[in-house]
């Protein structure tokens, strides 16, 4: 008995994180950690290299120069028999869709106009029957009301919510925002990347143990 629950207790299912920033990185190290469950495979896809800012990178013993995507692989310490972490060090784009291939696929973009971009990743995730999850606006100091909701369940007052319904993204994506953006002169500050990124971790575990019971 107890063993049948031990057997039904290890990792499974798959999770693409794409893009790996500050973000990405408090994500991945959250999903490698997790005991008794979670992914059996971690997809990390980032082209940037570390740089002399990414202070938590850095923090973390990272190399300056080092591709961002290869430091979970480096600090994961697990046998890949258990859980695998697979680094591809390419920019997702309109070329390279087909890199996305988990179950569950988080995206952590940043920098520029990342909404057509989101949108051809949610696309192909769904085309491929996956779950998908990421950001609208997660600027904040630290008491900002963190929301967690489907895009369908949004109001129209967040802009990167009706940015990503224009490129045809209306349903069956979970967004986390605190409705708040780089038009409002407020910074990200450590703790509110902390708080995003653990739940951004818990909404992913339920997408995945939601994939695996279909």
């Amino acid at each position: 008995m107890i063993q049948d629950m031990e057997n039904n207790k290890i990792p499974k299912g798959s999770i693409d994180l794409v893009g790996f920033g500050r973000l990405g990185l408090r994500t991945g190290i959250n999903l490698i950690q997790i005991h008794r469950g979670g992914p059996d495979k971690i997809t990390v896809i980032d082209g940037q290299k570390i740089s002399e800012s990414d202070i938590i990178f850095l923090l973390k013993g990272a190399k300056a120069g080092t591709y961002k995507s290869d430091f979970l692989k480096e600090i994961s310490t697990h046998k890949k028999e258990f859980r695998e972490v697979v680094s591809i060090t390419e920019d997702i784009n309109e070329d390279n869709l087909d890199l996305i291939t988990g179950d569950v696929v988080v995206i952590e973009i940043a920098g520029g106009n990342t909404i057509p971009t989101a949108a051809n990743i949610i696309k192909k995730a769904h085309e491929n029957g996956s779950k998908t999850i990421g950001t609208a606006g997660i600027f904040g100091i630290g008491d900002e009301e963190i929301v967690v909701k489907d895009i369908s369940e949004f109001d129209d007052s967040n802009p990167v919510v009706e940015e990503l319904r224009k490129e045809g993204i209306v349903k069956d994506h979970m967004l986390i925002s605190t409705n708040t953006f780089i038009r409002d002169s407020i910074p990200i500050t450590p703790y509110v990347l902390d708080d995003i990124a653990n739940i951004i971790t818990k909404e992913a575990l339920k997408l995945l143990i939601e994939k695996n019971n279909e």
